[in-house]
């Protein structure tokens, strides 16, 4: 049929009036398999238990295709099971309501409507169902029907292999693998008189990346975040509870519109350092590193109090006799973790004797798991690429910058950690001068959050920026399912795509 005949397309539920011209549909859809139909009694059996699941396309009141599918409890399936043994015998008593995958009994196309791309209408509604549903995923078993062709020379391990490099054309393979299905694993004897195939099937699968898991606790992870971003004026505070009193301010502000993260800069309590002028730089400092203690306790009461995550960007902070440059992650759970500088730059080191740290880890917050790498440490890309391994949907940068060049060397390398990470970017800088205060003097920042450059996402990667060199906050909301989506639907692929087979990355 051509396109310029077709006035109307049609999705529908099978109905049980369908089901003579059904039959006529499946005999010529299976003409290499002769009797290979169901009957009256499996097709009302299978509308009854799940209507859903049974559907079909009709072109101009003409029935063009369907597919069937139940919903299994995939852990009560063998893993070398035949088709009989997930329907049960035919009887399709396998279907289970509380089931977690979608199974696929079978699909068709009438041949004169091949062509038209038909059978990806009804995979795409397979898979609005599954989502809809809740349900893990989708799995049936494809028939491999150009198999015996080769099989005097190959194994079927090795004729998939040669269908995914188009070495071999198999249709319904090929069909299935452009429509995202994955092949899992082979199967003997899985439909009987399959002969094309010699009875072998591929397990096929496809992977519902919004699927909740069910869960009985009252607190699920979130898929939109809102992140709160603080640009840090940096001026002259009598007092360490002074300078409490304009975070908290800062706090109970990202709180009031409900933000989950409150973001603060690297050194952000650096002006406490201006009564200690008087001492060397790397005294001064290590004077400043006796606050750190205090302000974490007071951060870890207001994250309970105001209800928020708050990254406490980063501080000088002594441990066995070592300066060191850390933060704490304070969540509103009242749990609180550690994370370290691990590249100090040169003049941290030749001016305060700062050592670089020895811990990396992706953190678990009721938002997904986040990353967290002090200024100069979003320009080491290895970093954030052990972060995304371990599941890093978020990469925090608090920095302090004291010129222009210096900004743009952090800001460059954020925004390419998120294009490369697949991940979203929140950078958070301090703004202003401190006159009296040694090796402070000048600030330079612009706070922002990117994103992946890809059609969900904003052209140039750019979630929201905040005006340079200004104190305020910047709020931003970001969609953690979005992330999935790019991950397995994205015009390029990452992470996916990276050539494990050549290089790999590690921790020691």
């Amino acid at each position: 049929m051509k396109i310029g005949d077709i006035d109307n397309i049609e999705l529908k539920y099978l109905a049980f009036d369908d089901y003579q011209e059904l039959k006529q549909v499946m005999i010529m859809a299976y003409t290499n398999m002769p009797e290979s139909f169901w009957g009256e009694n499996h097709i009302k059996s299978l509308i009854n238990k799940f209507p859903e699941g049974q559907i079909v396309i009709k072109i101009n009141g003409e029935l063009a295709g369907c597919a069937l599918s139940i919903i299994v409890d995939y852990s009560k399936l063998d893993d070398e099971h035949t088709y009989r043994d997930v329907t049960d015998g035919y009887t399709f008593n396998t279907h289970n309501s509380d089931g977690d995958v979608l199974y696929g009994v079978d699909i068709f196309i009438k041949p004169k409507f091949r062509g038209l791309r038909l059978g990806r209408r009804l995979y795409d509604y397979r898979k609005e169902l599954c989502e809809k549903l809740n349900l893990r995923g989708i799995a049936f078993g494809g028939r491999i029907p150009n198999y015996h062709k080769f099989s005097d020379t190959l194994t079927p391990k090795e004729y998939i292999e040669k269908v995914k490099h188009k070495e071999i054309n198999d249709p319904v393979l090929n069909f299935q693998i452009s429509n995202d299905f994955h092949p899992s694993k082979v199967m003997k004897g899985y439909l009987e008189g399959d002969a094309a195939s010699n009875e072998y099937a591929v397990l096929m699968e496809w992977d519902n990346i919004y699927y909740k898991k069910p869960t009985k606790k009252a607190i699920t992870k979130k898929s939109i975040v809102r992140l709160g971003l603080i640009q840090w004026q940096m001026r002259p505070y009598k007092n360490l509870d002074a300078l409490l009193q304009q975070a908290e301010f800062f706090i109970d502000a990202l709180s009031g519109y409900r933000s989950d993260f409150a973001l603060f800069p690297e050194f952000f309590n650096a002006p406490l350092m201006a009564k200690d002028n008087h001492l060397s730089t790397p005294e001064a400092i290590r004077e400043l590193a006796k606050h750190t203690e205090q302000i974490i306790k007071k951060f870890s009461e207001f994250s309970i109090a105001y209800n928020i995550n708050i990254i406490s960007g980063s501080m000088p902070e002594v441990k066995d006799g070592k300066l060191y440059n850390a933060g704490y992650l304070c969540k509103r759970d009242g749990t609180v973790e550690r994370y370290e500088k691990l590249h100090v730059t040169p003049d941290e080191a030749k001016v305060w004797g700062m050592q670089g740290g020895n811990t990396l880890k992706a953190f678990d917050t009721d938002c997904g798991k986040i990353g967290i790498l002090i200024c100069y440490d979003s320009e080491f890309p290895e970093l954030s690429r052990l972060l995304a391994d371990e599941g890093m949907d978020i990469l925090f940068v608090p920095f302090l910058t004291d010129t222009q060049n210096g900004y743009s060397r952090v800001r460059n390398c954020s925004q390419a950690r998120a294009i490369e990470n697949e991940c979203y970017v929140a950078i958070a800088g301090s703004v202003g001068n401190l006159p009296n205060v040694e090796n402070m003097d000048i600030q330079f920042a612009q706070s922002m959050v990117f994103t992946p450059c890809d059609f969900s996402f904003p052209t140039n990667g750019i979630k929201a920026e905040a005006t340079p060199n200004t104190e305020m906050i910047l709020i931003a909301d970001v969609d953690i399912d979005l992330l999935r989506e790019l991950n397995q639907f994205g015009a390029v692929k990452n992470l996916r795509d990276r050539r494990k087979d050549l290089f790999e990355l590690k921790k020691k």
